[in-house]
């Protein structure tokens, strides 16, 4: 005998999600991201694990990508109501990164556990799908409008900075991740300081002899002193 699963439209699908995701992060801790700890979310929620399977047809990745997207939302509707369009550019970035973390700092272990998780061959993909999300989301906020090669190289960039942040704050136990933000506040300077010296670099380039020229000179200097 089957029993019929209701197909939830998008509204109510959405809502199950979130009702399922908030059951199943205190399990988390405990048994990792598994079929086991979804289980017992759907018993915390009265809900039958069919709908638990219809909600989240790729099991605990598909959980942790709809946190990772939920977690982008919170972030960019932070930076609306800070009015982050009067902030100078570094500091549209600077809150980006803080606020995606904050918006999963209540959950700690949980998100230890989704990076080892996401760690494994298998789930790699859906990895970089988050973490490249929410890069795109975070120069998007900040409104960054390029089409051309410096899109990849920015995000590619971010990427390093917000991941390397995110490490740095799971281990922190400085008062109010102090020494996270600190770290933060470096790894941006640094990352600014790059274009900074191209530019400085490309300008002191016009004082200098074109090398094709000059090897030319040498090559003209030679041969009428008999050599070669």
């Amino acid at each position: 005998m089957t029993t019929d699963v209701p197909h939830p439209d998008d509204t109510q699908l959405q809502d199950t999600r979130r009702a399922i995701l908030a059951a199943v992060l205190p399990h988390v801790p405990f048994d990792g991201w598994s079929e086991k700890s979804l289980r017992q979310a759907a018993a915390d929620t009265d809900l039958d694990p069919a709908v638990v399977k219809l909600a989240f047809s790729g099991g605990p990745a598909d959980v942790i990508a709809f946190w990772s997207e939920a977690a982008d939302g919170a972030m960019t509707a932070a930076f609306a109501d800070q009015n982050g369009d009067e902030m100078r550019f570094r500091e549209r970035i600077t809150f980006l990164v803080r606020a995606r973390i904050g918006a999963v700092a209540g959950h700690r272990e949980a998100v230890r556990r989704a990076l080892t998780y996401l760690a494994q061959p298998q789930h790699g993909g859906t990895g970089l799908r988050c973490l490249y999300r929410s890069v795109d989301e975070m120069w998007c906020a900040a409104g960054d409008r390029a089409t051309d090669f410096n899109f990849y190289t920015k995000r590619l960039t971010l990427a390093g900075v917000y991941s390397s942040t995110l490490l740095f704050w799971l281990d922190d136990t400085s008062d109010d991740s102090a020494e996270t933000w600190a770290f933060l506040d470096r790894r941006i300077a640094g990352v600014m300081r790059v274009p900074a010296r191209r530019e400085k670099l490309r300008r002191a380039g016009r004082y200098l002899p074109n090398p094709r020229r000059f090897a030319r000179l040498v090559s003209e200097r030679l041969r009428e002193g008999g050599v070669g």
